[in-house]
């Protein structure tokens, strides 16, 4: 923007001085020119009035002719001649032009010869021998004696004021380009997640209008995103009574084991609660999350093993023994691989198998959950709130999202059965 705002200033200013100094120069040349002829024009009618006495006076005249020339003439002058009637020249040799028998009529006249310059012609009137003539002769030179120090000068001054206008011109695009860039960086931020950053109005009246909208909606992003974080805290609040009843019913039961295996699963399901309040009032945006890929494959394939053992499943699950970070929070991570397993404990045949499998790859860390089941029933089956079993249809948009919104991918396909692999991008070091 800045360098079109330059360009653009440059040209208009070249042409609006193009112009202007085009006619100026003209002028200047045609204004010298002028000059020129009038002061030869003064210096031949003061030749014919200081040489017509002296001429009159016969021969001895002559000589006061020849000394008044001579006065006149000198070097860089114009060439100065009295042509007498006798076709004799007095001064710088010339020849007896049409010109010069034309000004013997009595008539004073200037023109210019075709190798250029300009010639005044003066009569002298009452010569002895009849009408003498005075010339002054100016070269091309001395026509335009000046001009090219005139051009000069209306050059730079042209010049000049490029260079001004370039320089305000700069200036204007560095003041747009600066505004622009920092309601830029301002909706980085909030596309990042700080909502707390807010444009400083400056630059043209247009700009800041945009700042001071752009700062009206990011509060209104805030207030909105408070007011659903707090909704979702709430709803999430109210689960917490049904969740303490089927604590005390499971402590009623008869047997230890069912009890304990019962009480289990109830306590994980008011940490998944209590985690839910917390990631609702938690702020939107966090520095550098990180978790341990397979150790939550790990630790979440051992929470279902029970209920798979119970539906006669068999569960393979691979994971290396070292660490697998990933640049994901760990409870977004289990709540994917809960949905996941959920799915498939839900949507197959008792006694299918399943896998859980964590690894590296070139691509990112990789976590694939897959089943020998009758697989997707279409495509539809990955959107948000389609589901071919009557549930909600959240489970695979969970892990879509757990997968693409740091910038990994999420890929289902039927091979045969259902397999659901998300790669993570890794965390820094």
């Amino acid at each position: 923007m800045r360098r079109r705002v330059l360009l653009l200033t440059g040209a208009t200013t070249a042409l609006v001085l193009a112009a202007l100094l085009v006619p100026l120069t003209l002028l200047t040349r045609s204004h010298a020119a002028d000059r020129a002829t009038a002061e030869a024009t003064a210096r031949a009618q003061w030749v014919a009035a200081a040489a017509g006495p002296e001429l009159v006076a016969g021969a001895g005249g002559r000589e006061s002719a020849e000394q008044t020339v001579q006065s006149v003439n000198g070097p860089g002058l114009p060439s100065i001649s009295l042509v007498l009637a006798d076709g004799s020249v007095i001064g710088t040799p010339t020849r007896v032009t049409d010109a010069v028998r034309l000004a013997r009529t009595g008539r004073a006249f200037t023109y210019e010869p075709p190798d250029g310059g300009r010639v005044v012609l003066v009569p002298v009137q009452g010569a002895a021998d009849g009408t003498a003539v005075a010339q002054v002769a100016l070269t091309r030179g001395q026509l335009y004696d000046g001009v090219f120090t005139s051009w000069l000068v209306l050059a730079g001054i042209g010049v000049g004021l490029v260079l001004l206008g370039l320089l305000l011109a700069d200036r204007l695009g560095a003041r747009l380009v600066g505004a622009t860039r920092s309601l830029a960086r301002t909706a980085d931020r909030l596309a990042a997640g700080d909502l707390s950053a807010r444009a400083e109005p400056e630059g043209p009246p247009e700009l800041r209008l945009i700042a001071g909208q752009l700062n009206r909606l990011a509060a209104r992003i805030d207030e909105l995103l408070t007011a659903e974080r707090e909704n979702a805290a709430d709803l999430a609040h109210r689960l917490r009574t049904p969740v303490a009843a089927l604590r005390l019913d499971a402590e009623t039961l008869r047997d230890p084991a069912e009890a304990e295996r019962i009480a289990a699963g109830v306590a994980a399901l008011e940490r998944s609660v209590d985690e839910v309040i917390r990631t609702a009032r938690r702020p939107l945006r966090e520095e550098a999350p990180r978790a341990d890929l397979a150790a939550v494959a790990r630790e979440r394939a051992a929470f279902w093993l029970p209920l798979a053992e119970d539906q006669g499943r068999p569960v393979e699950v691979d994971t290396p023994s070292g660490a697998l970070p990933v640049a994901v929070p760990a409870d977004e991570l289990a709540a994917a691989l809960d949905a996941l397993i959920g799915n498939v404990l839900d949507h197959t045949p008792q006694g299918t198998p399943f896998r859980v499998r964590a690894r590296a790859t070139p691509d990112g860390p990789e976590l694939l959950v897959a089943d020998e089941g009758p697989g997707f029933p279409g495509t539809h089956a990955t959107e948000r709130g389609s589901s071919g079993a009557g549930s909600t249809g959240l489970g695979l948009d969970i892990a879509r999202r757990t997968a693409e919104e740091p910038g990994g991918r999420f890929r289902t396909e039927n091979a045969p059965g259902a397999r659901v692999t998300l790669t993570f991008p890794a965390a820094q070091s």
